[in-house]
């Protein structure tokens, strides 16, 4: 048996700090993903989604464990999020217009045939196994509420970004190193990341 590893502790794009924006690149990694759409304080999806991913990534984690020896740290939730109108992210901030991807990292040496054991061993459907590959990034840690992610964004979005030459690609990446199931708005952190090219 192996040390049991921790994620957050061992891959780069797990770090950042408040009031710094940092670059970064991000290897192609691996998550179980689900897509959705709208508001996640209302969409019934967005709650199912998490829902039916971490009873896979439990049973990943477990198999993984028995079967190969390797113990893990299941990582934090993570969310990809999009807009016809980035402005609905800043200026307007209207959820109802979000698309969104929630994710769970796993790791390299999980097989498709292990995913495919754990959904069906889990009971869920909907979630898939996909390598995802961002490349050059731009990330902070944001410690507070969702909404008061407005003021950062458009810092990172408006300023920063072009102020270095470069520009947006990809889709806003979120980190939820709190859950925000169980903690308060004015304490969670989260690492917000965005995709760049020159």
């Amino acid at each position: 048996m192996t040390n049991k590893i921790d994620f957050k502790k061992t891959l780069d794009g797990y770090q950042a700090r408040q009031g710094r924006f940092r670059f970064l690149d991000v290897p192609e990694l691996r998550y179980l993903m689900i897509d959705g759409h709208g508001d996640p304080n209302s969409s019934p999806a967005f709650a199912e989604a998490i829902q039916t991913l971490y009873p896979v990534a439990y049973k990943l984690k477990f198999a993984s464990k028995q079967d190969l020896g390797r113990d893990y740290v299941v990582p934090p939730l993570e969310g990809l999020w999009w807009a016809d109108d980035m402005e609905s992210f800043t200026a307007a901030r209207d959820k109802s217009r979000w698309d969104w991807t929630l994710m769970l990292m796993t790791p390299d040496w999980i097989s498709q045939d292990m995913f495919a054991t754990a959904v069906e061993r889990a009971g869920k459907q909907g979630v898939r196994l996909e390598s995802l590959s961002e490349g050059r990034c731009v990330q902070t840690l944001h410690i507070g509420s969702f909404d008061d992610e407005t003021k950062v964004l458009a810092e990172l979005h408006d300023e920063f970004i072009p102020g270095q030459g470069l520009r947006m690609t990809g889709k806003h990446h979120e980190i939820y190193l709190s859950d925000f199931r169980k903690v308060a708005p004015e304490k969670q952190r989260t690492i917000l990341r965005q995709p760049v090219t020159g």
